[in-house]
């Protein structure tokens, strides 16, 4: 069997029989020696030569969809060839921007993104969607045989992240969630340095964070969808609400018929972080109260305020967050605090330092790597997160580096740093804490059987209805 990377795992999947795409990647691989000379000097030498010219679609043209093409292109020799969106002016911006960063190709642009899949032929397709339209084209990518980069949470109900690991394992694809914090180059170095190295003693108590004021404020009366947007496609499976300003194109986070909340969008990357720096497996309880408590008037229907407790064996992983007030620390607004033993971790997206038990000053720091030169157009790229875009460099290669493994590896699927079983497991955790908080009470979890223990009414609750025609992916198993 050929060297897989380190960072990788083999995931024992069974094979697909032939693997077109594999062959069709090998066949080309004589013209990619020359394809590599035209392209423009966004890539790095070792990055043009590490990785295979490949064809990618995109789904969900908004903020982060573009945010993380731009990367992938910054870091392989890939081309966008196709990108999809309800939004037809969001559509159009994307295929613009994107054709500036690959020579002048602009990739063809569908307002559907089953029409998008069964016109071109993709090797890799990224799901950037509102949290409601993570599942469905995911599963339908993989079966048409690409590989996928999704967005996190994975999904928003239970049942969805199964059928979304179920397709991945099916289809033996390599599948990627976007919880970049395993790639971040100062916490990967935290881990290894800290963690890893034991400085910390035996852990006893976790606590992680937001205190971002980024719930949308705000009661603007409900309008007509503008032209540009197919909003019965865009509702998709969900709940069709009156449309409203605030929902599109990027506050649909502050309603709960779209996605998680703040614990979707931002607990789910802290409590990942936490879960791969001290290996933890799903989630065994999940406790969480909170509710609006002190913005009432907005149309926002998420919490405003709201502690889970996810209980991993003895461990406890608490997490708080306020989109009001003041941090406790007002340097690790978002952020995770490891207590150990024999001293302190603490962890956030810009920095991190350990601090030993009875000392005031971290022995061992860290801070964000910045890459301010590394594309120029970075410099003129709207609302781009500049502490972010090294981790999703890497979390980009990692995902080609699969792509590569699995080719290499005979078809069989390569996992990588955030395989989708991760991604699902740490987003499983977080919906159920919006679900503990519903009904009021803990929700013991069983990952292995798919169930919260004892509990009928969860369980009746881990399958959102979908509107019509849509189909659950779970009736489709």
């Amino acid at each position: 069997m050929p060297t897989v990377p380190e960072i990788l795992h083999p995931a024992g999947a069974p094979k697909n029989g032939v693997d077109r795409r594999g062959f069709l990647s090998t066949a080309a691989g004589g013209a990619a020696v020359g394809a590599l000379a035209g392209l423009a000097p966004r890539l790095h030498a070792e990055d043009a030569s590490e990785f295979k010219p490949r064809r990618v679609g995109l789904i969900g043209s908004g903020w982060y969809g573009k945010f993380d093409v731009f990367r992938m292109l910054q870091v392989a020799p890939v081309e966008v060839v196709a990108v999809c969106d309800a939004d037809s002016e969001m559509l159009q911006e994307a295929a613009t921007l994107i054709a500036e960063r690959q020579d002048g190709k602009t990739p063809k642009t569908y307002g559907d993104y089953r029409e998008m899949l069964r016109a071109e032929d993709l090797e890799i397709v990224v799901v950037a969607t509102p949290d409601h339209w993570h599942a469905l084209p995911m599963i339908a990518a993989v079966e048409s045989g690409a590989h996928v980069y999704v967005e996190k949470p994975t999904s928003v109900d239970v049942l969805e992240s199964k059928a979304m690991l179920e397709a991945a394992r099916k289809q033996n694809r390599v599948v990627q969630v976007g919880t970049q914090r395993r790639s971040t180059p100062h916490l990967v170095e935290a881990k290894n340095k800290v963690v890893d190295e034991g400085l910390l003693g035996d852990v006893g108590h976790v606590e992680i964070c937001c205190y971002y004021h980024m719930r949308a404020k705000g009661n603007p009366p409900n309008t007509e969808p503008p032209k540009n947007l197919n909003y019965d496609l865009w509702t998709g499976p969900a709940p069709m609400r009156p449309y409203n300003p605030l929902v599109h194109p990027r506050s649909w986070r502050a309603f709960t018929e779209y996605g998680n909340g703040i614990v979707g969008d931002m607990c789910v990357h802290m409590l990942d972080m936490v879960r791969w720096m001290l290996d933890l497996g799903p989630v065994d309880q999940v406790y969480s109260e909170g509710g609006i408590l002190i913005d009432p008037d907005s149309k926002a229907n998420i919490t405003d305020t709201q502690t889970a407790t996810f209980t991993f064996g003895e461990l406890p992983v608490v997490w708080t967050h306020r989109s009001w007030g003041n941090a406790p620390d007002p340097e690790y607004p978002w952020a995770a605090f490891v207590y150990g033993k024999n001293g302190t971790l603490k962890a956030s997206v810009q920095k991190y330092e350990f601090i030993p038990t009875g000392k005031r000053e971290a022995t061992v720091q860290g801070d964000v790597v910045l890459e301010p030169d590394f594309d120029p157009m970075e410099k003129d790229e709207p609302r781009i997160e500049r502490h972010v875009a090294p981790a999703s460099r890497e979390h980009m290669k990692n995902f080609l580096r699969a792509v590569e493994a699995t080719e290499a590896n005979g078809g069989e699927a390569v996992r990588p740093i955030a395989d989708i079983e991760q991604g699902v497991t740490s987003s499983v955790a977080c919906i159920l804490a919006n679900l503990s908080l519903e009904l009021g009470r803990s929700l013991k979890w069983d990952q292995t059987n798919w169930q919260v223990s004892g509990d009928a009414e969860a369980n009746a609750r881990l399958a959102r209805p979908y509107r019509e025609p849509w189909t659950h992916p779970s009736q489709n198993a």
